[in-house]
């Protein structure tokens, strides 16, 4: 007898017997994976790793790759409305029947691994596990689109060795685990870099650069880095996307739209851009025309980063839930919306709440409505208020710990020509998505 008949059973099981926590090292993955008869032998990946921006560069690669005629997979975490979203084929997001199969497939191995010596696997490693088996040996792409979760040397997606790698960004976060500064983050990211594969990198902090560029060296993996082997210059740009011409070591392409808004985004195009030629380069990807490329890049969406909801006022989510993204963050908004008052709606992790986070975001508030997610890692209201306070003793400063009263009042407040920027925590940014959907 099987142990799952429905989707439901298997989140029971995904969130009730994985171990909680963050669980170091590939031991657990590796038993698995061995157990399991290796299929993460089977999968050609495109492996990226990044503090910000990953998400949103897997997305265009995959688009753009399924577009040119590719079956394709996406894994990513975490997901905005519904866990199926994490493990995508050709754009849609895992059917119910795939992922109790899979489940069911792995279900010995994972309880196995529980009694054995290297305890029960984490929820990420048994997420990861359903994920490699459903692309192996159930939906079989061509190439799947692999994002790391947390670092990347001991990250559960580190078990594969991939065709390409691909690193975003660095910066200060998940201090705890990746380390205190920008080089101990940008070691734990480099190691997913393999022997011989090649990198693409949209790394731009020296520091970090630098320890990539010697881990890249160690593994002779080619290099190519954005601003000094390929660039991306702006055409236009506006909330609902924007035009860049990119130049890269093989070809130049003009004219680039996307529909992803803000200067970062334009930088993971490049980076996505650039992958997309190192596989037409050295492994074969092959599309008889440009334009299915362009419409690839054009067409692909990544929901909840600089994402308009509604008008009059504008109003926008953003999932920038760390002090990098807060800076791009506020770096688009002045872009896009030089000149109009801003109302910001802001719910963080306990993790998250760090005065830097509030920094680059102030300056350009009209209002600032503290909430708090759906979560029990939530930040206490009275917590992000006194970081705020602190900052600007002058800002205007209210507190709702509901975010839907907190969205009611931002409304409210805000005239037609204003803009309301919802941001923070992805399970704030998931759940004013569909409580916008469905209003």
């Amino acid at each position: 007898m099987q142990p799952f008949s429905t989707g439901e059973e298997v989140l029971a099981w995904i969130r009730d017997r994985a171990n909680a926590g963050v669980k170091p090292g590939l031991s657990r993955m590796e038993w698995l994976m061995e157990r399991l008869g290796h299929p993460e032998r089977r999968m050609r990946c495109i492996h990226i790793a990044g503090t910000n921006g990953k998400g949103s560069t897997a997305a265009l690669i995959a688009h753009a790759l399924h577009t040119c005629g590719y079956d394709v997979g996406l894994f990513t975490s975490p997901y905005l409305e519904q866990f199926e979203e994490r493990i995508r084929f050709n754009g849609q997001p895992i059917a119910e029947t795939d992922l109790v199969e899979a489940a069911n497939r792995i279900y010995d191995a994972v309880e196995e691994c529980r009694q054995s010596e290297w305890g029960a696997p984490s929820e990420f490693e048994l997420v990861t596990t359903l994920a490699i088996w459903y692309y192996a040996h159930i939906s079989c792409p061509y190439y799947i689109v692999w994002e790391t979760g947390l670092g990347g040397r001991w990250d559960a997606t580190n078990v594969v060795y991939p065709v390409l790698t691909v690193i975003t960004t660095i910066g200060l976060d998940h201090t705890r685990y990746l380390g205190e500064t920008i080089e101990d983050i940008a070691r734990e990211k480099s190691g997913i870099i393999k022997p011989g594969v090649p990198l693409v990198c949209g790394v731009t902090d020296p520091a970090a650069l630098a320890v990539i560029e010697e881990r890249a060296r160690e593994k002779k993996a080619g290099l190519y880095v954005y601003g000094r082997d390929f660039t991306a210059a702006s055409v236009e740009s506006s909330i609902d996307g924007q035009i860049f011409d990119f130049t890269g070591p093989f070809r130049k392409y003009e004219r680039v739209q996307i529909s992803l808004a803000g200067p970062h985004q334009m930088q993971n195009a490049a980076v996505a851009l650039m992958s997309l030629e190192v596989l037409r380069q050295y492994m074969a990807f092959y599309f008889e025309e440009d334009e299915e490329l362009y419409r690839g890049l054009r067409e692909a969406r990544w929901p909840g980063r600089l994402e308009r909801l509604g008008e009059r006022p504008d109003f926008v989510i953003d999932g920038a839930h760390n002090p990098q993204g807060a800076a791009a963050l506020a770096e688009a908004l002045q872009q896009l919306y030089g000149g109009r008052r801003l109302h910001f709606v802001i719910g963080l992790l306990e993790d998250k709440a760090v005065s830097d986070f509030f920094r680059p975001l102030l300056p350009l508030a009209e209002t600032v409505i503290l909430t708090e997610p759906e979560s029990p890692r939530k930040a206490p209201v009275e917590t992000l208020r006194e970081m705020v306070t602190a900052l600007s003793p002058a800002a205007d400063v209210r507190v709702e710990p509901d975010w839907r009263a907190a969205l009611e009042l931002a409304q409210r407040r805000a005239a037609d020509d204003d803009v309301v920027v919802v941001t923070g925590s992805l399970y704030l940014i998931g759940d004013v998505r569909k409580w916008w959907k469905n209003r």
